[in-house]
């Protein structure tokens, strides 16, 4: 991530740094570990959900009938706005558009005693 300071004023130093992230956007926000990983989970169904709707050609009315939601809600869910989708919705979603969306469970990570 790449970030600099920013002023409005002639002449203020501008100094750009850089932080290296988790990987996960939610987890460098301060969320906590088990909600980051769902939150970003949520967002790639997300993303996954419009490319696949995008590389079928739908508009987003086309888009919004199979769906079974309005045009203003299809294109919240295609600028992201994770804030207004509950993973339940975005599988519904998922399964009235087409793909066949499967739940896999990894193994926890051993935690080290400290």
């Amino acid at each position: 991530m790449v970030l600099a300071v920013v002023s409005d004023r002639p002449g203020d130093l501008v100094i750009p740094f850089s932080i290296a992230g988790s990987g996960n956007v939610f987890l460098d926000l301060g969320f906590d570990v088990a909600e980051a990983r769902v939150m970003a989970l949520r967002m790639r169904l997300m993303v996954r959900l419009r490319e696949h709707l995008q590389e079928k050609g739908y508009t987003q009315v086309e888009t919004a009938n199979r769906l079974g939601m309005t045009q203003p809600r299809v294109s919240a869910l295609f600028k992201g706005s994770w804030r207004d989708f509950s993973m339940d919705m975005l599988l519904t979603f998922a399964i009235r558009a087409g793909p066949k969306p499967e739940l896999h469970l990894a193994a926890a990570e051993k935690r080290s005693a400290a």
